[in-house]
């Protein structure tokens, strides 16, 4: 559907960035619900699909290091929303950051879009900026590039941001949760000014109708300011949780305290060290002129104990929209299943196993996309626990994760150490992992029905070895498929018949799928 359909019956056109992101996936539906018409940049449209407003939004594909792509999703926008970055892809992610800031800021000017709004960190006052760590350097930076486009832009700079499924919250609840007794790093007692996602998103949408004549930075922020501590003990009270005893040590250097948050909580130790080190400094507001544009409403912004109540209720009632996972971990492997029989990437090991299932198709489906998170994965879970714990230490995202909704899974979202590449409801789950190995890996289930009209559970796992660690890696843990596979087959079949009173399968190796190269026992539980 074309733009000008997109804005029949709405109002202005926005273009929003990072929409497969955290903040990004939020924003889309209060500016659809404000008014707006919208239309998406994203590197992966399918992971837009099952969004409940994906029909509502123009989606285009591209990257915003791409100009020429950024230039024709700019055509017609009439508001830009930056909500990219790239920290974590690599040791020159703030040339990449630079680099698409300039482009974006390029292409808005020349297109003649009238306002950009951007959220970055909020910095601390009288700390020169090459003390800042990477990430609230990069992200000041993208500010005064946008802002020195042309284009009349909003930056708003937040600190910790409070929302359910937001990577700060996440590392909030987990270490205060599982640590009854913490010794923490001495940031623990710096002044921070937390804000609730839902006071950040109304800013955002708010920005969009700034006067032209507005182009600045504007510090957004809750109405309390606390220490780390003091914003643990009182997640606790609202958790209703006993008092935490927190001891501080000044020898936790950012890179120990990122290990420490990896292993306490699901926040992968990547992505931890940023948000640590952004602590090592108070960051408060200097001023709340947003206010004078975007008026609070009646309670608003909300306070820290009110924010975590509200995170808390959406975590509890499994109403999270989108979780910081649901951006893509940064090099984890991206490459969608191969089709090609013949693939040239190399060999590609296979295993394929079905089982009759004495239950309907719609019960097996209901395990199927149940799978993982709380319900595990049906097959020795100590092997999987190791194999998470295994990845924690080699610095990627283990298996805790978990799910964003116990029951329904949708493309793009996060699943332990998987990530959802495709499904089809009712027949289809394919899993991509993005746990650390030397290859590639993927994970078929399907509900199926056979020539007797008998339900059929089909299990199809690929490998796709790199090098020779690759190969070595495979037949290093070789002995160990058939256990883990054959039995996660029989339990998730055994799962469905529970749910219908039926009675145990027998299960079998299928035939590896016609044309695969290297067949063989399965992939281990990575």
């Amino acid at each position: 559907m074309d733009a000008e359909a997109k804005r029949d019956g709405r109002g202005a056109l926005c273009l929003v960035t990072g929409a497969t992101g955290y903040i990004g996936g939020r924003l889309v539906p209060e500016l659809l619900a404000a008014g707006y018409a919208v239309r998406c940049l994203v590197r992966t449209p399918e992971k837009l699909r099952d969004h409940p407003w994906s029909g509502d939004v123009e989606v285009v594909k591209g990257d915003v290091t791409d100009e020429a792509g950024v230039a024709a999703a700019m055509d017609g926008v009439d508001i830009a929303y930056y909500l990219v970055h790239a920290l974590g892809s690599g040791k020159d992610f703030e040339d990449t950051d630079r680099e698409a800031a300039r482009v974006f800021g390029r292409s808005a000017r020349a297109a003649g879009v009238r306002r950009l709004v951007y959220l970055g960190g909020l910095t601390p006052a009288g700390v020169p900026e090459r003390e800042l760590s990477p990430h609230l350097r990069s992200r000041a930076e993208i500010g005064r590039i946008l802002l020195a486009s042309g284009v009349p832009t909003a930056v708003l700079r937040a600190a910790v941001i409070i929302g359910s499924g937001s990577a700060s919250f996440e590392m909030l609840r987990y270490l205060t949760e599982r640590l009854p007794v913490m010794v923490t790093p001495s940031w623990i007692s710096n002044r921070i000014q937390p804000v609730a996602v839902r006071d950040v998103l109304r800013y955002l949408v708010g920005a969009a109708e700034l006067p032209a004549d507005v182009s600045r930075a504007f510090d957004i922020g809750g109405p309390d300011v606390v220490t780390y501590r003091e914003m643990m003990r009182r997640y606790a009270r609202v958790a209703r949780l006993p008092r935490r005893l927190i001891v501080a040590l000044p020898v936790l250097t950012p890179r120990l305290s990122s290990l420490w948050v990896g292993l306490v909580t699901p926040v992968p130790a990547g992505l931890a060290r940023p948000l640590t080190e952004s602590l090592r400094h108070e960051v408060v507001c200097a001023e709340h002129d947003i206010v004078r544009y975007v008026p609070d409403p009646p309670g608003h912004p909300y306070g820290l104990d009110r924010a975590v109540e509200l995170a808390l209720r959406r975590v509890r009632q499994g109403q999270v929209s989108t979780r910081w996972s649901s951006a893509s971990v940064p090099g984890a492997p991206s490459d969608p299943l191969p089709t090609d029989p013949d693939w040239a990437g190399g060999s590609l090991y296979t295993d394929a196993r079905e089982g009759t299932v004495v239950a309907s198709r719609a019960a097996l489906w209901r395990v199927i996309e149940g799978i993982g998170g709380v319900h595990g994965w049906y097959s020795m879970p100590v092997a999987w626990a190791v194999r998470g714990w295994l990845d924690r230490f080699a610095g990627g995202v283990g298996l805790r994760r978990g799910r964003r909704d116990t029951e329904r899974l949708r493309v793009g979202d996060s699943l332990d150490f998987w990530r959802v590449e495709e499904i089809e409801r009712g027949g289809l789950l394919r899993l991509r992992a993005e746990m650390r190995m030397p290859g590639l890996a993927w994970l078929e289930m399907r509900a199926d029905t056979d020539a007797d009209g008998r339900t059929v559970y089909r299990q199809l796992a690929l490998f796709r070895p790199r090098g020779l660690l690759g190969q070595a890696y495979w037949w290093s843990v070789y002995p160990f498929h058939a256990l883990i596979f054959g039995a996660m087959v029989r339990n998730i079949a055994a799962a469905a018949e529970a749910e219908e009173g039926g009675v145990p399968s027998l299960t079998a190796p299928a035939p590896a799928p016609r044309g695969a190269r290297h067949p063989g026992p399965g992939l281990p539980p990575a």
